[in-house]
């Protein structure tokens, strides 16, 4: 059964490597500029995700199907608390004050749209795809409110800094309330499918793109001054202490299969790449965020199916 596991998780992640070594490489011959993938990174977070997250939620949410919706936001607000509070205790072994605010930013916050939208596509199937992207949605709602703010605060890193209120609505969160509100006032049969369909076709691409956005990332990180001792604590703290944790409760508490599943890939995969969007927009010195997330990146291709199959091993998913 295990190895069996081990199979389903190995050809998810080697289907989501393909689209990422496209990215790597369409960076590395020039094909896809700086300014290119800036471009594309937006087109997917203000165009594409919201789109694919409003069109999925007015199709397929329903209050009375999912009555316990609003734990997914809060539940990944835990999610965050536990990573912070995990950050806070290994940076004890990071030194430098700016070092040790980057290292938790990387433990703290992780890929939580773009990896588990591709794992849950190529690793589920199809009857369940669905679900599983309403409660990923549900889940980004808590997880945008909180990061894009607090991660911005932290990496500044300044007296002068101030928390930014707006960074809380951005567009997957809006296109989220959006959907919930047309939903709960019954009002979805207003967006005829005239509209709707090309809304989920442009959705659709979200998949493929983000994930030419996180091969084409990794292409231009440098790693030449590599931390070795930061990233072996990362890798502990991020990709072993933080899914091994996950693993026990989910399977302690004997969770619904799917919502375990959840829990356990947002506590598996690594740093999120948008920490490299922050500290270049705030001009600070990158001191561990882009080498965390190659390095975390790459570790991840490991630490990922071994949690996932574990887990696969003992939970039936039907």
């Amino acid at each position: 059964m295990f190895f069996d596991a081990i199979s389903i998780t190995a050809s998810a992640v080697i289907q989501i490597l393909i689209l990422g070594i496209i990215g790597y490489f369409l960076k590395k011959r020039n094909i896809l500029t700086s300014l290119g993938l800036d471009m594309l990174s937006r087109l997917v977070i203000d165009i594409t995700l919201p789109l694919l997250i409003f069109a999925q939620l007015v199709r397929e949410f329903d209050f009375r199907q999912y009555p316990d919706w609003w734990i997914f936001p809060l539940l990944s607000i835990a999610i965050t608390v536990l990573g912070l509070a995990t950050g806070f205790i290994f940076t004890g072994f990071i030194h430098g004050q700016q070092r040790k605010m980057q290292f938790l930013n990387l433990v703290a916050f992780q890929n939580s749209g773009y990896l588990p939208l591709a794992m849950i596509a190529t690793l589920l199937p199809a009857q369940q795809v669905g679900s599983m992207f309403i409660y990923l949605f549900l889940f980004l709602i808590g997880f945008n409110l909180i990061m894009w703010p607090l991660a911005a605060y932290t990496l500044a890193f300044s007296k002068d800094t101030k928390f930014q209120v707006r960074n809380l609505l951005n567009p997957p969160v809006i296109a989220a309330i959006f959907g919930l509100v047309f939903v709960f006032f019954d009002v979805q049969a207003l967006v005829p499918d005239l509209v709707l369909k090309p809304m989920r076709m442009i959705g659709d691409c979200t998949l493929p793109l983000a994930m030419f956005v996180v091969g084409a990332d990794l292409a231009q990180i440098k790693v030449e001054h590599f931390d070795k001792k930061a990233m072996a604590w990362l890798t502990i703290a991020k990709l072993l202490v933080m899914p091994l944790l996950g693993l026990v409760v989910v399977l302690e508490l004997n969770l619904p299969p799917l919502v375990g599943l959840l829990i356990l890939l947002e506590l598996a995969v690594p740093p999120a790449t948008s920490l490299s969007v922050i500290i270049r927009h705030y001009k600070k010195e990158d001191l561990l965020i882009s080498q965390g997330i190659f390095f975390g990146h790459v570790v991840s291709l490991i630490t990922i199916p071994v949690f996932l199959s574990i887990y696969l091993s003992r939970v039936m998913i039907k």
